[in-house]
């Protein structure tokens, strides 16, 4: 979310009226998130300037650990140079840090893809644009999910039930801290996730929403105490359930 927020941030900079705009000072600390959307918090290193050139070789892109030649325009200008230095530092500050984490498996690939093209500036804003927002509509629609055995049929449901909140099992990566809750495209994806988990003997989808609009659905090593809850269902592994009264 924070990475596609910064992209869409620096298309809007890199094709704004004023023309190309560059951020001298492009530090995390200068950006803030309001309402899910990334927000620049200081302007006053912002540019629109772009670096004067006679040649192509009085355009490189010098960072600490990387330089890249560039081309001298017609109108003698570094062309995209504005553009390129807000995307590398997209990528030395945010992707490095965030792109490689969280992500269902089968959606790395394409996020490592996005990493390794922006480190070498093989894509423009454009185009790193379009990669992000592909990767989006896999993980919301859940195209991304590979055809395998159908395992919700090993659990049974239980609707208008949930279990009692408190510390379980953790997983990676959580939107808790005290257990495993994990975002999902299904019902169907959480069985195979709970399968994947030896610690775990059922989950609990509610009506609770991530940002791209998908459900949450808390792991659990139990399903003891179980209290009513409209908006919630249970699914419990009929193996965990043999033997015991529901």
């Amino acid at each position: 979310q924070i990475c596609l927020s910064l992209v869409k941030l620096l298309f809007y900079l890199a094709h704004s009226p004023l023309g190309s705009i560059v951020l001298l000072d492009f530090q995390p600390r200068q950006f803030v998130m309001v309402d899910g959307n990334l927000k620049v918090t200081d302007m006053d290193d912002a540019s629109t300037e772009e670096l004067s050139c006679k040649e192509d070789n009085d355009c490189t892109l010098d960072f600490p650990t990387k330089s890249f030649p560039l081309k001298c325009s017609m109108v003698g200008k570094c062309e995209g140079i504005n553009e390129k230095k807000n995307l590398f530092n997209a990528y030395r500050y945010f992707f490095t840090y965030l792109l490689p984490h969280s992500a269902p498996p089968a959606l790395r690939p394409l996020l490592s893809d996005i990493l390794n093209a922006t480190g070498d500036l093989r894509y423009g804003i454009n185009e790193t644009l379009r990669a992000f927002e592909k990767v989006l509509h896999l993980y919301k629609s859940g195209l991304y999910l590979q055809k395998r055995p159908l395992l919700l049929k090993d659990y049974i449901s239980l609707k208008g039930f949930r279990t009692v909140e408190g510390e379980d099992y953790k997983c990676w990566p959580s939107y808790s801290h005290l257990g495993c809750l994990l975002s999902i495209h299904s019902a169907e994806e959480a069985a195979a996730i709970c399968n994947s988990q030896s610690q775990c003997q059922s989950f609990i989808i509610t009506q609770q929403r991530t940002w791209t609009g998908r459900p949450l659905a808390s792991f659990q090593s139990s399903w003891t105490d179980l209290i009513p809850d409209t908006n919630a269902v249970v699914y419990i592994k009929r193996s965990a359930s043999s033997g015991e009264r529901l």
